[in-house]
């Protein structure tokens, strides 16, 4: 009996044997699928604590990546002498003052004037620098061959490579979880339950096909479902969250009833109301940060430097266009076709600015469309010519691609639009993949990454359906300001340490002093052959 309790002990404190020692780990292979987080949930432990023990291993390793993981039979799942060993091993050693080495033997300064370089930090990770720069881990191994031994701390790593010395680099937000953080939110929302009280709740969040419901009810509904998971995640990183719900009801209905029965200020943030007016009115009577959480025309005139506003202006569309069309540029044709004298006038002086570009061509609509042949004069053969579609109107757009689709020989087109909105959304994609459409948004959602994936998982297993753009949006939104808050830092201090990237939104923040704070986060989309969409910027 003596001998069978022995056995036992040593089966639950000793799992592999190396070199004579008794260790505590073993060894795992990723399989298809799987990421850290998902690992670590199954062993039940933190993420960030398995991230310290895989220090060189991204977030989302491909399919058979050997990591160490706690041996599941072991009493004390994580040694924290281990983990201070192992974060001691990516510290780069001191070395000469006189000559500081890199990973990287070209001379530092005529790297910077060559390539996009990145130093790397604690919790940097393949996936966080692919996603963030936009490039694929190939592409990083490629131009730096050491990577094949993973990332570490303080290496110089090469980007890609830059065509100017004037390239702007964002500097990309490092999520820092602060132990046993207790963070309280409170969320607005128009539900209008009353509206729905002879409904259950049930049947009011539950996603039918055949159901006509409100735009308003899928979007408030989608925005919560998303937030929803978001605070899920959270949690199960060690964040502990209290969330508290509000129904605004109908505009202007509830919100002062609200603000006078409750004490709003007892929580770390709002995200909400839905209506611009109400976030004023919530922002004036509050002293904590108000999230806006969609985009209204009103947002302009937001002057509390309590509010948030997650969606860019419209006019930061224009500029991201223009300054994008600028940097690429290489001796193209431009043509600028709209339906209005201002914004026509406005783009062509913005691109004239540019020291290459000396001529930009406008052409405006004759008894409300534009002939073929007027348009097929400012176009040039044998050189690439852009246009840029600038326009509200579908019945121009439509008039102007339907040109441009079907050219003379030896001449082509690509064709640019501010965003894509109303005047292209009739416009079959074959046709906008045929001139390679390129324009600003908002949004953009890889498909193919793991955090979308494992988020449409979680979300159809709960609603039963795939989630909407403002369920993303509810997700990215809520987890991108609670992450933050997780650190233990002032929310708008934050927004200074860097732009985040989250499923289909990115938030870089332009925090003024005495204005509301605004998100300048927009990307350059194309369209391709096969109907892929591809991230330009």
């Amino acid at each position: 009996m003596k001998s069978l309790k022995l056995i036992l002990m040593l089966f639950f404190l000793t799992f592999a044997i190396s070199c004579g020692q008794q260790k505590k780990y073993i060894e795992y292979k990723i399989k298809k699928g799987e990421t850290i987080s998902i690992i670590a949930n199954r062993l039940d432990i933190d993420t960030k604590d398995l991230l310290r023990l895989n220090p060189d291993v991204e977030t989302s390793p491909k399919p058979n990546t050997i990591i160490i993981i706690p041996n599941k039979k072991n009493s004390n799942p994580i040694d924290s002498k281990l983990i201070e060993k192992k974060e001691k091993e990516l510290v780069i050693p001191p070395t000469d003052e006189k000559k500081e080495e890199t990973p990287i033997e070209d001379d530092l300064d005529d790297l910077k004037n060559n390539f996009i370089v990145h130093t790397v930090k604690k919790g940097d990770t393949f996936y966080s620098l692919t996603h963030f720069y936009n490039v694929t881990a190939e592409d990083l191994k490629k131009l730096n061959p050491i990577l094949s031994e993973g990332l570490k701390v303080g290496e110089i790593i090469k980007i890609k490579s830059i065509d100017t010395k004037n390239v702007e680099v964002e500097e990309i937000y490092k999520e820092i979880i602060d132990e046993n953080r207790i963070l309280k939110v409170a969320l607005l929302l128009p539900f209008r339950v009353k509206k729905y009280d002879s409904v259950s709740a049930i049947d009011i969040f539950k996603k039918k096909k055949t159901a006509k419901r409100e735009k308003l009810v899928n979007i408030v509904t989608d925005l919560y479902l998303g937030a929803e998971i978001a605070i899920d995640s959270l949690r199960k990183q060690g964040v502990q969250i209290e969330l508290n719900v509000y129904d605004t009801g109908k505009k202007n209905g509830r919100i002062r009833t609200i603000l006078s029965n409750y004490n709003l200020n007892d929580n770390d943030v709002i995200i909400g109301p839905l209506y611009s007016s109400e976030a004023e009115v919530v922002a004036n009577q509050v002293k904590v940060s108000v999230v806006f959480p969609v985009y209204s025309k009103n947002q302009e005139d937001f002057s509390s430097s309590k509010l948030i506003k997650t969606s860019p202006e419209k006019k930061r569309y224009r500029n991201h266009l223009i300054n994008y069309i600028k940097e690429i540029y290489n001796g193209e044709n431009i043509v600028v076709v709209s339906d209005k004298y201002a914004l026509a006038s406005s783009i062509k002086q913005m691109l004239i600015v540019h020291d290459s570009i000396v001529e930009v061509q406008t052409i405006f609509p004759e008894k409300g469309y534009i002939e073929k042949e007027r348009l097929l004069k400012l176009l040039k053969p044998k050189v690439q010519n852009w246009v840029i579609i600038a326009t509200n109107n579908n019945v121009l757009a439509e008039d102007a691609m339907n040109t441009l689709i079907s050219l003379p020989e030896e001449t082509t087109a690509k064709v640019f639009a501010i965003e894509k909105g109303t005047a292209f959304g009739g416009i079959d994609n074959l046709k906008l993949a045929q001139i390679e459409f390129t324009y600003v948004s908002d949004i953009f959602l890889n498909e193919n990454t793991t955090l979308v994936k494992i988020f449409d998982k979680q979300y159809r297993a709960k609603n039963n359906t795939y989630p909407s753009n403002y369920a993303s949006k509810g997700f990215d939104i809520t987890y991108d300001v609670l992450v933050r808050l997780a650190s233990g830092k002032n929310l708008k201090s934050t927004f200074k340490k860097g732009v985040s990237y989250r499923l289909i939104s990115k938030f870089d923040y332009d925090n003024k002093l005495f204005n509301s704070t605004e998100n300048n986060g927009l990307f350059i989309i194309k369209y391709n052959l096969d109907l892929t969409l591809t991230r330009l910027k």
